[in-house]
């Protein structure tokens, strides 16, 4: 028997995503105004087909208008940059997402700078990376993954988190940078950590609130956490198939040892199952507060 409660990610994007309809269908009914989100997947890689089908599928349940645009591997940067243009030019389109990683030949950063920011619902654009630095969390776009992680903290330890340490494992600009900075919004003390910091079993032990996000499997053992410590496992790693497993795959693993976690800490959550699920309620969160806004309405806080 484990001391630990589960969190569960399908029952927070749910209650996320049944707020995303509710508010959209009262931004409609009073301002005419329907949320429209718009997806671009250049390539034919079937990892980034599924989740842009799973992204319109949840726009149009969110009443949302879905635009997709499938564009080939050999589509040139300057193509792109052309789409980006029409797309921000557009206003029945109020949420970009742009599927990364992109072909070798386009520029990540040059179509991540092309949206406007105001549009830049994956939070990835310097303007909103800046607006988050600096604070001002209610005006910038939050990236989706430490956004929904964010949520799941907020829902064990509440929205105040002073006197409490926080240590994120991982310093990526997707999750690591900007989860640091909402647990310092939320008057965490926080640590930022990686594969280059000394001792760090013993960093993580400080831990009221441990975040992993570093992409290797089971890294993060149970004798590394805090007794007590919320556990918030980011990480989601394919593990070699077992002799004789069904289809030849390997078990989905988080960065954290689940079972070991279980036996220490207060809360953590799974993988699948948890943090995963938050980032395309997220992601639809974003675009109905930039539809609101086009609207001139005070956007929804999630």
């Amino acid at each position: 028997m484990t001391g630990a409660v589960r969190i569960d990610g399908k029952a927070a994007a749910a209650a996320v995503l049944g707020r995303v309809a509710e508010e959209t269908a009262r931004l409609v009914a009073e301002t005419g105004v329907v949320p429209g989100l718009a997806v671009v997947i250049v390539g034919e890689d079937p990892a980034s087909q599924v989740y842009v089908a799973s992204k319109a599928k949840r726009a149009e349940e969110c009443g949302f208008r879905s635009f997709r645009h499938a564009l080939s591997a050999e589509t040139s940067e300057a193509d792109l940059l052309a789409l980006v243009a029409r797309l921000n030019a557009d206003p029945a389109v109020h949420g970009i997402l742009v599927q990364l990683p992109l072909p070798r030949h386009i520029s990540d950063a040059a179509v991540i700078r092309a949206i406007d920011p105001d549009k830049d619902v994956d939070g990835f654009h310097p303007v909103n990376v800046g607006r988050l630095a600096a604070g001002q969390t209610a005006e910038a776009f939050v990236p989706c993954t430490p956004a929904g992680a964010m949520i799941m903290v907020r829902d064990v330890l509440g929205s105040d988190l002073s006197g409490l340490e926080a240590v994120v494992v991982g310093r990526s600009n997707i999750v690591g940078k900007p989860m640091a900075q909402l647990l310092l919004a939320a008057n965490a003390t926080v640590t930022i950590a990686h594969s280059r910091t000394k001792d760090l079993p013993a960093v993580c032990r400080r831990a009221d609130v441990l975040v992993a996000a570093v992409g290797r499997p089971e890294m993060i053992r149970g004798d590394w956490i805090k007794p007590g410590a919320v556990v918030i496992d980011v990480g989601i790693n394919r593990l070699p198939p077992e002799p004789g497993s069904e289809k030849g795959k390997g078990r989905l693993v988080g960065d954290v040892a689940f079972d070991e976690a279980m036996a220490v800490a207060r809360a953590v959550t799974p993988v699948p199952g948890g943090v995963g699920l938050m980032t395309v309620a997220l992601l639809m969160a974003n675009t109905l507060r930039s539809a609101a806004r086009a609207a001139g309405r005070e956007p929804p806080a999630f």
